[in-house]
This record gives C-alpha cells, structure tokens and sequence, in this order.
C-alpha cells in the first residue's frame, strides 16, 4: 500500500519531505524511521494538494455561477433597453409634433383678432 502512494507522489514531493525529513532528524533516528517519517510527510503533502484541488473546483463553480449571473443581468438590461428606444421614439414623435401645433394654435389666434 505504501508503494501506491509513492508512486502517485511526484519525486519533487519525495525530495522534499526527505528533506524536512532529514531536517528533523533525531541522533538516535534510524534510516527506516527517517523514511517512514518522510513517506507520512508525503502522505501529508498529497492530501493537502487534494485539499487545494477541491477548494480551487468550489471556486472554479462558484465563478462560473457568478459569470452566468452577470450574463443573466446583461440579457435583461438588452431586454429592456430594447423597450426603452420604443417609448423614446414615441416622444419623440409627441415633441415633434408640438411645434406644428403651437404654429397652428397662433395663427387660429391671430386670425380671430
């Protein structure tokens, strides 16, 4: 079983939890236990990159969530800027055509006098 795990480790993590191994090291420390302290630091090592890959797939979704949020928002901010030109254009055509009325109400005025 401990041949799995040592296989699945990289031999960059092997290096260095030999390393801190070593480092750590007590006089009366024998070799075997020197590595089967390291093979623990390795053991560490992996499941805090298993630890790291899940929380960075929780991020990766919640990213996602938040990207498809936006989206939803900027799909309905379209949708009502597509109605807003429609009653703009409409008062528009209500401001253009209060020039020609005044025009008209001014000369019923003046011709009644």
């Amino acid at each position: 079983m401990t041949a799995q795990v040592t296989t699945k480790v990289s031999n960059e993590v092997q290096n260095e939890a030999l390393r801190v191994a070593k480092g750590t090291q007590k006089k009366a420390q024998t070799k075997e236990q020197t590595k089967l302290i390291a093979q623990g630091i390795e053991k560490g090592i992996s499941e805090y990159k298993k630890q790291q890959k899940i929380k960075g797939r929780e991020r990766d979704k919640q990213r996602k969530k938040t990207v498809a949020a936006k989206a939803n928002e900027s799909t309905e901010a379209i949708a009502t800027e597509s109605i807003t030109p429609e009653s703009s254009a409409n008062s528009a055509r209500a401001l253009s055509a209060l020039p020609w009325l005044l025009l008209l109400v001014s000369w019923a005025y003046f011709l009644l006098l």
